[in-house]
Order: structure tokens, then sequence, then C-alpha cells
């Protein structure tokens, strides 16, 4: 299945994109972000970041379909 990671702030940086499509085998959102952590070497752990599946807050447990949209947003501060 195809999905599209999406990146924000630190992991954006980190992984030097905002985002990405990929051909994965079926997996849970947790998953998803452990795969990506490993090739771009991310420092957060998932418990620290929301994840959102097609533009709604989903739980890291959820299974991903083909053609999703997965947004993992980290902790952010403003001023």
């Amino acid at each position: 299945m195809r999905v599209r990671l999406l990146y924000f702030a630190s992991l954006r940086d980190a992984a030097g994109c905002e985002q990405e499509s990929l051909e994965v085998a079926t997996a849970s959102l947790a998953d998803l972000y452990e795969q990506a952590r490993s090739r771009h070497g991310f420092v957060l752990q998932r418990q620290r970041l929301r994840v959102a599946r097609n533009g709604a807050f989903a739980p890291w447990n959820e299974l991903a379909a083909d053609g999703d949209e997965i947004a993992f947003i980290p902790p952010v501060s403003g001023g």
C-alpha cells in the first residue's frame, strides 16, 4: 500500500523534507513512525508526539490504509 507521511517542526528538519510517499506493508501508525524514526534518525519518542490520519487525530495502534496521509506532530512552543 502507498501512504504519505507528513513531518512538522523538528521532524521536518531531521528528515530534510516536509513529506514523503512510501510503499509499505500493512502497519500501525506506531510502526510507520518507528520506520521513519530509524530511516531519518528522529530522537523524539512517539509518546511525545501526536499522530493524525487523514486530517484527524488518531490512536497510535490504528492501522494505516492505502492512500492515507499520516502526520507526525511534535510538541511545539510559540512566542
